[in-house]
């Protein structure tokens, strides 16, 4: 029957396209898969913590939860794969195991530095980063902030913490490989300062009384899925599957889902 319909489609001069076009589709598919997937499973980089927001993911007693856990997800679904999670302690460990081939896609703040090591695709976040100082500070704004013998902590190699160096020129600015260690840090006194998002400090703060986030702005984070260098296909994925989530309600529902309903969807 198939012969029968590419003969007649011949007569019509289609037949070598549609069966080119019938070709191409499967080989198409699986090359994608090929790239974004070669193991078999899409492994998803996710950095572990409490802070909450569009990019930390947390331990649940089940797994994981967190906007990237659930794109991921929804991500791994369209292409027919399982998913996977590759966990980090925070998005500077993600960005150095980039070239090293154990993650296939990533969500996580982008800055000029880790565009040389990975592909974007479009921002879905928009964040204002600041600090918080402890409880019985004297600071009370940016520059009573910037003074010699300040300590300022931030998460190590990420894109707030660069965010932080640049602007200091007095402060001290140190880098620490986990949120809770930074958290313990504050709350014991240990340092002055925590730079990061606003929104995960406005938390924070909830939790540590006496403590306050700064009403200036240092910095503009972005979040933005990624993939390794030199995966175009994959690239291509990553942009049409983040437009989409966007405009169909994928991204909005995984907000919802982790805490973020009064959480506006920003995008650059």
């Amino acid at each position: 029957m198939l012969n029968r319909f590419l003969r007649a489609l011949a007569s019509l001069g289609l037949g070598a396209t549609v069966l080119g076009a019938m070709m191409m589709m499967p080989a198409a598919a699986d090359g994608l898969k090929d790239e974004i997937a070669p193991t078999g499973k899409l492994r998803v980089a996710i950095a572990i913590s409490p802070a909450g927001g569009a990019f930390w993911c947390t331990k649940t007693e089940t797994g994981y939860a967190g906007v990237p856990v659930d794109l991921g997800k929804s991500m791994a679904a369209q292409l027919g794969v399982p998913v996977e999670y590759v966990v980090h302690r925070n998005s500077g460990e993600i960005t150095d195991a980039a070239a090293k081939g154990t993650w296939d896609v990533t969500f996580l703040p982008k800055d000029t530095e880790r565009e040389a090591k990975m592909s974007f695709g479009p921002v879905y976040e928009v964040a204002d980063a600041t600090y918080i100082v402890k409880a019985g500070s004297n600071v009370t704004n940016f520059v009573t902030l910037d003074q010699a013998g300040i300590k300022v902590a931030a998460v190590n190699n990420t894109t707030t913490m660069r965010g932080a160096q640049a602007y200091l020129k007095n402060a001290k600015v140190t880098g620490y490989a986990t949120y809770d260690e930074i958290f313990n840090l504050l709350k014991n006194g240990a340092v002055d300062a925590f730079a990061l998002s606003r929104d995960q400090l406005n938390a924070m703060a909830k939790k540590l009384p006496g403590t306050k986030v700064l009403d200036e702005t240092f910095k503009k984070t972005v979040t933005a899925a990624a993939v390794p260098l030199n995966h175009p296909q994959s690239l291509a994925f990553v942009k049409k599957f983040m437009t989409d989530a966007t405009s169909d309600g994928v991204l909005r529902q995984a907000y919802d889902n982790n805490g973020l309903k009064d959480s506006p969807i920003r995008t650059q």
